[in-house]
């Protein structure tokens, strides 16, 4: 480690860094939608299954408390973009499912995250960018990215 750059070699410092770079160009990207990365990243999350998905499921992936993801689905719902379900396999569960509106906006969220990842993201080539994401995966889905890398081959 550098003696005058310790910081340079921080794992946990590094990450947060480019965590923090990220969300500010996502912030901006989504600010005309009236989103935010976390109710940007609930409406892409609840728009991958058009059955929808369970605020449970949406709390363990998104690694929020579920009173975090009722205030999130409740603003969403308000907007139009995403209404709760009954879960037809148990009544107790309720399904966020993204409406017509909410998917695109969905769509077009997704566009400007794709182009506002692109600056910082400049730097690093494609195969490298899927390197990362890969490791990011291991790191943040730990058992889980295994059996996404043998499902994508």
């Amino acid at each position: 480690m550098s003696a005058n750059r310790p910081l340079a070699e921080d794992l946990g410092f590094l990450l947060s860094r480019a965590s923090g770079v990220l969300a500010r160009s996502a912030s901006e990207a989504l600010a005309p939608l009236g989103l935010r990365v976390r109710s940007y990243s609930l409406l892409d999350l609840a728009g991958e299954d058009e059955h929808g998905v369970t605020q449970r499921r949406l709390a363990a992936t998104m690694g929020l408390d579920p009173s975090q993801i009722v205030s999130l689905v409740d603003d969403l719902e308000r907007r139009g973009l995403v209404m709760r379900a009954a879960d037809p396999t148990d009544r107790r569960n309720k399904l966020i499912v993204t409406t017509e509106a909410g998917q695109r906006v969905r769509q077009d969220a997704r566009a400007r995250i794709a182009e506002a990842e692109g600056e910082p993201l400049q730097e690093l080539a494609p195969p490298d960018l899927d390197r990362l994401r890969g490791l990011l995966r291991q790191i943040a889905f730990p058992g889980q990215a295994a059996a996404t890398r043998s499902a994508s081959h």
